[in-house]
């Protein structure tokens, strides 16, 4: 069966693009890369140059200032239930706010987790659709992301208008 990998590449604000991977309307690999960088997930087939018009929309529409519109697009990663569980829930953080790592420990139904939180962000393939940049350390500070502090903060103060 060949799986077809629809890429695109988005300009953003911050400085680098942010690249996606689609497949049957899902996004499963995405993160602020040049498109040649952006990881395929293994089993995939031809990957094809072209944007799949339903996830631009809401790329476009988030870069346009609507924080909450890549929560609208349906993403796919591996991982535990556990990750799952914690995924969903950073997903339902709004745009322009945070939450800690321990509230969503416990929002995911494990309350003593907040280190395990920082490895499924650590693990996030999907960024900023799973936005791991709205997750924070209770102890202040906006703590660490993939694409670096500087990044993180600028998407939060983009995202809080």
């Amino acid at each position: 069966m060949i799986v077809l990998v629809q890429v695109m590449q988005f300009a953003t604000p911050f400085g680098w693009p942010l690249s996606v991977a689609v497949v049957d309307g899902s996004v499963v690999s995405s993160g602020f890369v040049r498109i040649g960088n952006l990881p395929i997930p293994p089993g995939a087939g031809d990957v094809v140059r072209v944007v799949d018009t339903g996830v631009a929309a809401c790329v476009r529409d988030w870069l346009g200032g609507e924080p909450d519109a890549l929560s609208r697009v349906p993403v796919s990663q591996p991982g535990s239930p556990f990750r799952q569980a914690v995924w969903d829930q950073m997903r339902s953080i709004p745009g322009g706010s945070t939450s800690t790592y321990g509230q969503i420990a416990a929002m995911a139904g494990h309350a003593r987790a907040a280190r395990a939180v920082g490895a499924a962000c650590a693990s996030n393939r999907v960024a900023p659709f799973v936005p791991c940049h709205r997750v924070v350390p209770s102890a202040g500070g906006i703590g660490r992301y993939a694409y670096g502090s500087a990044l993180k903060s600028a998407l939060l103060e983009f995202e809080a208008g």
